[in-house]
């Protein structure tokens, strides 16, 4: 198989949370270890730094992989979704995985694969962690996809582990209220490792201090450490905690013996899409009118863009929205304006929210817009409409942005 089938294969054979949502959910561990012993183990073989959280862990891996890499490290970097390319998700230095080494991987282990019934998820997470193994990076940063204690990446021991924050996002998995989605983030921590939490909340600071001291693990609020906050070329309001989360973070990595000056870490967080090709988070596309996409998708992390959009200056806001089917759509339409245009649409997903059944629902509170075929139908309709003065703001979803970028 070449690249483009190899991937195909992976998409359309085995479950994937990306596009089929529940139905891909494992809720153990028990292929992800067994994988790690056919494969040897790579996840021993390189250090670590975990990061979990609702909102801003992909921000955050990539601030801190930045950092490192400023510092003169090999730095891997695994996270997830990706938006235009599967190899996006595995990075060394920023470099994407060679298409090669995905084919090879695929072909020597396919029919482990396909014995065991592994997941989507689980591939890319083996595929991720015997890549890092066999290139020899000095460290790497390893995003959490879902949830914590029972996510494909949690079988690593390491250096620090990282909490950004809590929201209520996936509840149909993770638990309906702060209080059990911190439990099952707090998975993550492990006996004798620092960890970092990025937001202190009230809900969730006896969940952590508790789960902390069982396994007598040091605990680090960023926001109680981390007073003056160092520039980022990610924008956006929301980004000002996960500058704090990663900054506390680097502090801590440096008792480790890693080299990293205050020199590294303002160059790391100013150049964090050079470095590691960060796309999506408050992305400018164009001017006159300005057209911002950004890939926040929950109540929390859709709080700080839709206030961020508020402090911009506009004559008129036009915002290109669609979802997927398992959000609460409740709790997200009320915290749109009302004075805006809308152009709903489908993303091109299994779980895309029909942009008809969409535009119902934000008509039933009160809002005003039509429903397109597709989101680029939709994108170019709100730039035919939109004026020199205006706002363009295009997301709802990671697929949407994923569509136009």
């Amino acid at each position: 198989m070449n690249y483009i089938e190899t991937t195909h294969w992976m998409f359309s054979q085995l479950p994937m949370y990306q596009n089929k949502g529940k139905a891909a959910y494992k809720s153990d561990l028990s292929n992800t270890i067994k994988l790690a012993s056919h494969l040897k183990h790579p996840q021993t073989r390189f250090k670590s730094i975990h990061v979990a959280g609702t909102n801003g862990k992909g921000s955050t891996s990539h601030m801190i992989a930045s950092v490192l890499q400023e510092a003169g490290y090999k730095v891997g970097l695994y996270t997830s979704p990706h938006l235009k390319d599967y190899r996006e998700r595995i990075k060394i230095n920023g470099k994407c995985i060679s298409k090669q080494f995905v084919i090879q991987f695929v072909k020597r282990n396919k029919a482990f694969f396909e014995a065991n019934s592994l997941s989507f998820f689980e591939m890319t997470v083996g595929l991720a962690f015997e890549y890092f193994a066999k290139k020899e990076v000095d460290i790497a940063v390893i995003e959490v996809g879902l949830g914590g204690r029972l996510d494909s990446t949690n079988i690593i021991n390491p250096e620090i582990s990282v909490i950004t924050n809590i929201g209520l996002d996936h509840t149909q998995f993770l638990g309906d209220t702060l209080k059990e989605i911190a439990k099952e983030k707090a998975g993550v921590i492990k006996p004798n490792t620092p960890v970092v939490i990025g937001q202190t909340q009230d809900e969730t600071v006896p969940v952590f201090d508790r789960i902390a001291e069982k396994n007598r693990a040091s605990i680090y609020y960023a926001d109680q450490f981390i007073r003056d906050t160092l520039e980022s070329d990610l924008k956006g309001s929301y980004q000002h905690h996960n500058i704090k989360t990663a900054m506390q973070t680097i502090n801590l990595i440096r008792d480790y013996g890693y080299h990293i000056t205050n020199n590294h870490l303002s160059e790391g967080l100013s150049k964090v899409v050079p470095n590691t090709g960060l796309l999506g988070r408050w992305q400018i596309i164009q001017e006159n009118p300005r057209i911002v996409c950004d890939t926040a998708h929950n109540a929390e992390g859709l709080s700080y863009t839709l206030q961020q959009i508020q402090q911009e200056p506009y004559a008129r806001l036009h915002m290109v929205i669609g979802v997927v089917n398992d959000k609460n759509l409740e709790n997200l339409i009320k915290l749109f304006p009302k004075y805006a245009t809308y152009y709903f649409c489908k993303p091109d997903v299994f779980r895309g929210l029909d942009a008809n059944v969409l535009r119902g629902e934000f008509e039933a509170q009160n809002y005003s817009g039509n429903a397109y075929n597709s989101v680029s139908e939709a994108f170019i309709e709100a730039k035919n409409n939109a004026a020199c003065e205006d706002f363009i703001y295009i997301g709802g979803s990671t697929f949407v942005v994923a569509e136009i970028i």
